[in-house]
């Protein structure tokens, strides 16, 4: 669903684009709503300081609940506007985190329960994704590719699913989406976003293991033009939670890999100030492999602009201890924003 207000487009000015896991899912529909109302949740009021000071033009939200209204995502938008971080555009989906499948993927003899719907899910829409946005969406634009079967990605790794489950499986945990920003001149910036499964919580058959490496390989099989589908067209800015490091901790990476290093695509390799040594939470953290240690520090989540856009800065927003911004990230938080600004962007894509 969109919220779309005057269709005014941002002036030609350098554009911030960042990535957060916000971790605002909730146990139930409506507990997050209930918690954005009350001013009073701790968590909540820790994410929109941090937003607020991160005061990007574009920010992709994960972890956050959907509902059909969009009442979460306008709540949030209204309370940034409130902190002198307005978002006049949002955009969400319904996810198919708790989407039912009407099956018993889980094998534990019932129906209904969260390891049985397309993405794990205690109701549908937990834990969706969320687009704000100063510039206009082209809602007309997006695509949606979340409906897309796993069975159907070429060279998936899929586990051992019965018939009925290769038939109703999707492949994206939460989804896959094309979103058309429009650009002052009246061209558009493409947002390609994800949010995968963690490669973890299953057993031997590594089904989620094989699920986070497909979300990932879906990208490349769009960007070579391996699918019945059209690649999407340059400039663009693919963004998301991978849940999964290019070289440490669990899961299979050869997919990431291959998509950092895509010619299509650049790794602007954001760093914080603080570097893995010193933060010691599982989130965004410092690119140098060499600050990998038992604190369990990894790269989660990615901004890789589309080759030849002008990146003039990235980062992690991930302040040292003694930053008033530290406790607030730490209270809402496992991750840590990532961030791009990219030169002026006029005579990019033309209108369609």
């Amino acid at each position: 669903m969109l919220c779309l207000l005057a269709a005014t487009a941002l002036a030609a000015e350098p554009l911030k684009i960042a990535t957060w896991n916000v971790g605002l899912d909730r146990k139930g529909p409506g507990l997050l709503v209930r918690d954005i109302v009350s001013g009073k949740a701790p968590q909540v009021e820790a994410v929109l300081r941090v937003l607020a000071a991160l005061d990007a033009d574009v920010v992709l939200l994960t972890s956050v609940d959907y509902d059909r209204g969009l009442v979460a995502g306008d709540l949030l938008a209204d309370r940034l506007g409130t902190l002198g971080a307005p978002y006049r555009y949002r955009f969400a989906v319904r996810p198919n985190t708790g989407r039912p499948t009407g099956l018993d993927l889980d094998g534990d003899g019932l129906t209904g329960g969260p390891d049985d719907a397309q993405g794990w899910g205690l109701f549908s829409g937990q834990g969706g994704m969320l687009i704000l946005s100063r510039l206009p969406v082209d809602a007309a634009g997006v695509r949606d590719f979340s409906d897309l079967l796993w069975v159907d990605l070429p060279g998936a790794l899929l586990p051992d699913l019965s018939d009925a489950a290769r038939r109703v499986q999707r492949l994206s945990t939460t989804g896959h989406w094309e979103v058309p920003l429009i650009l002052s001149d009246g061209g558009r910036l493409r947002l390609l976003v994800w949010h995968a499964t963690p490669p973890v919580f299953d057993g031997p058959e590594d089904r989620n293991g094989r699920r986070n490496h497909d979300e990932t390989a879906f990208w490349l099989a769009l960007l070579d033009g391996r699918l019945p589908l059209t690649p999407p067209v340059a400039p663009f800015v693919l963004m998301g939670d991978a849940n999964l490091d290019p070289s440490d901790g669990d899961g299979r990476p050869e997919a990431l890999q291959m998509l950092l290093a895509h010619p299509m695509l650049q790794d602007p390799a954001p760093r914080g100030a603080t570097d893995r040594r010193d933060a010691g939470q599982v989130g965004d953290a410092a690119l140098d492999t060499a600050f990998y240690d038992s604190l369990g520090g990894l790269r989660l989540d990615y901004i890789l602009p589309s080759a030849g856009l002008p990146v003039t800065a990235a980062g992690v927003l991930w302040p040292g201890k003694t930053d008033p911004l530290a406790a607030d990230l730490a209270a809402a938080s496992s991750h840590f924003p990532v961030w791009i600004v990219l030169d002026p962007l006029v005579a990019a894509t033309p209108p369609p």
